[in-house]
């Protein structure tokens, strides 16, 4: 085998669509674009969301809402969860991901205080709140907040 005789794969290639060949073609004088309009003409490029020339969906519909970029999305746990670690553990967000209490780490950690804690846990978290920070301090517990 030689690179002469190098071919693609059966099947691979088709072939090219001779148009404007004459009527016995069945592909003869408007090459198979209909009739007159944009769309028959040479250069003409069907983009996404082209209706034809009516006004696309995309532009008829009104624009509605607001989406804030720089929001942070937070992985909220509750107290009743954190419950479940030994009295003394330093929990954090890499632990919780580890013992599957939270499924994915989003912009951080917020604890919620629901359910209660018995157990003195050092908990740092991105935030807390008001009461879940009670809470923790009541059962002897600390509350550190992680920067970033």
């Amino acid at each position: 085998m030689g690179l002469n005789n190098l071919k693609p794969a059966k099947g691979a290639t088709r072939t090219r669509k001779r148009v404007g060949r004459g009527p016995g073609s069945g592909l003869g004088k408007t090459s198979g674009r209909g009739e007159k309009g944009q769309k028959s003409r040479s250069g003409f490029a069907h983009h996404p969301g082209f209706e034809g020339g009516q006004m696309p969906l995309h532009r008829r519909v009104p624009k509605r809402g607001f989406k804030n970029r720089s929001r942070k999305e937070y992985t909220e746990v509750n107290l009743s969860r954190l419950d479940a670690f030994d009295a003394g553990t330093i929990v954090t967000p890499d632990l919780l991901l580890k013992h599957g209490v939270i499924k994915k780490l989003r912009d951080g950690v917020k604890v919620l205080a629901n359910g209660g804690l018995t157990k003195a846990l050092t908990v740092r978290a991105h935030k807390f709140s008001a009461k879940a920070q009670e809470t923790i301090a009541g059962a002897g517990g600390k509350a550190e907040v992680l920067e970033g």
